[in-house]
């Protein structure tokens, strides 16, 4: 089974992207900031990462952007999902590395078919 990080601080999101995900079978591991996703990472890397831009500390764009200029994790998808939905935003987050840029509220199904296509599953 593929393991999933949701980086998320508001306790609705996270309660509802992983259970958008563990339902669609995959196994899921929530924090709130980048600063515990770090540490996270450093003994269980996941598979793929859902990442909110808003966060506590260092924002979404800024931890994107050190998991894919480091090359333990640059190969680890990103899928940014935020409720900031400019192009700037959007542009941000591809500058940045990330794989796809999902807007808040997400559906549950374009949220699976998209980590599905990052993971090539």
């Amino acid at each position: 089974m593929r393991k999933i990080l949701v980086v998320e601080d508001s306790l609705t999101e996270r309660e509802q992207i992983t259970l958008y995900l563990t339902n669609a079978g995959f196994i899921v591991r929530s924090v709130t900031s980048s600063e515990d996703a770090e540490k996270v990472m450093e003994t269980d890397r996941p598979d793929l990462i859902v990442l909110d831009v808003i966060l506590p500390g260092k924002s979404g764009f800024e931890f994107c952007r050190r998991v894919k200029n480091d090359p333990a994790t640059a190969n680890i998808p990103v899928v940014i999902c935020s409720t900031k939905n400019t192009e700037v935003d959007k542009t941000w987050g591809r500058m940045g590395g990330a794989n796809s840029y999902l807007t808040k509220p997400v559906e549950q199904e374009l949220l699976v078919t998209t980590v599905k296509q990052a993971l090539n599953l």
